[in-house]
């Protein structure tokens, strides 16, 4: 337990963090890495070039000063962040390694006034706020590697076939290369491939959502590739242009809170634009199996038809299934968007709502959901990166 001197001075401190966050994040991760390069083996390199990543661990430190006398309300935050965690292979012994590098950065940033006070108290806790990481981040690699096939950290995988999607989506296989079955996995979850790309000095991680049911022979991941003078690329061009049948890609087991709720029969309205489409095939694919009968609406936009990936699936799909409908717009026609008038009309008001895309197409479903009498509990969506905050209205 947190003595209230240490609440207080934490506490205190939320304001200058809110205002001198990025700032300090961005000085702990440049000396983070520069006392320890091995780490940048975990890190995603093009969130760290864009900002993404110091954006969303000032988020979290000023979530953690303002909360941090009821720790019990940043759980389900440190949950999400686990996932990521847990998917990247981070271990209890690199939180001290952090936490020696935040208190400096602090320390670095606001000068004198860091007082010792502050720097023992955030210390303190920072011990309290690693601990329920730790603990939690325990307890999701014990249950990823007690299910049938599962595993901890990375394992090989053999990519068993390729396919072309679309002319920017291209589909891989993966299949364990101990030849064990798989592990089961909820329909949104995603998994992290770690490759060595030639001409990078460090190994470069991406998280991929599974695209298809699950099963137990094969992991189906679904990459678009990006442009190849984007950092963001690199991993999406060396999996298009360099991997191929038979060769070996590293792979974490499945994680995500962003999933289906299969327990339930209630309707489900799927919508999603460009690449965040591959949740929801793995979604419609396990209620098209399972639930034959359970009302579905799947909005999808894409730019045009030829970066249309599995249009033929998702009607193939439709035909074993009793009430589902299916909306495709291709933004390059003009009218091809989906509005708050097309959702008023195709998605369901009753059930549940997941979204996944890019975080401006997010905010405007949520935005257009919420004016529509959605309730946040009705609505889930899923990031391609660091959690940052969605600029969102009031419901």
């Amino acid at each position: 337990m947190l003595s209230q001197q240490t609440i207080d001075i934490v506490k205190s401190t939320a304001p200058v963090l809110e205002v001198h966050g990025v700032a300090i994040t961005t000085v702990f991760y440049k000396n983070l890495f520069e006392a320890h390069p091995e780490l940048l083996n975990i890190f995603n390199h093009a969130n760290q070039s864009k900002g993404r990543q110091q954006t969303a661990l000032a988020n979290a430190v000023y979530s953690a000063a303002v909360h941090i006398d009821n720790l019990a309300a940043i759980i389900p935050a440190v949950k999400q962040i686990g996932q990521k965690h847990v998917s990247l292979g981070i271990k209890p012994e690199h939180y001290p390694i952090v936490g020696e590098h935040l208190l400096g950065a602090i320390k670095e940033v606001l000068g004198d006034a860091a007082t010792d006070d502050i720097i023992n108290a955030w210390a303190e806790a920072y011990g309290v706020i690693a601990d329920a990481f730790i603990g939690i981040e325990e307890e999701m690699y014990v249950a990823s590697e007690s299910k049938q096939g599962g595993w901890r950290f990375f394992k090989d995988f053999i990519v068993v076939h390729k396919e072309k999607e679309s002319e920017n989506i291209t589909s891989f296989y993966l299949k364990p290369a101990d030849g064990n079955m798989l592990p089961t996995y909820e329909p949104g979850q995603f998994i992290t491939i770690r490759v060595s790309v030639p001409g990078e000095k460090y190994l470069l991680n991406r998280q991929y959502s599974l695209s298809k049911a699950s099963d137990v022979e094969t992991f189906r991941i679904s990459v678009k590739k990006e442009d190849e003078h984007d950092p963001a690329g690199k991993v999406s061009v060396h999996l298009h242009n360099n991997v191929n049948v038979g060769d070996t890609l590293e792979l974490s087991a499945p994680a995500g809170e962003f999933s289906l709720d299969v327990e339930k029969t209630t309707p489900v309205t799927l919508i999603s634009g460009g690449v965040g489409i591959t949740p929801m095939m793995s979604m419609f694919e396990t209620i098209a199996k399972n639930q034959p009968s359970r009302k579905v609406s799947f909005i999808y936009s894409a730019r045009n038809e030829n970066l249309h990936p599995f249009d033929k699936d998702i009607r193939s799909l439709m035909e074993t299934m009793e009430d589902a409908e299916y909306v495709s717009l291709y933004s390059d026609e003009g009218d091809g968007f989906i509005t708050k008038e097309l959702l008023a009309t195709h998605a369901i008001q009753s059930g549940d709502v997941y979204i996944c895309g890019p975080v401006g197409f997010m905010e405007a479903m949520i935005n257009h959901l919420l004016e529509l009498g959605y309730t946040n509990e009705q609505i889930h969506y899923e990031f391609f990166g660091p959690a940052l905050q969605l600029e969102l209205v009031q419901a």
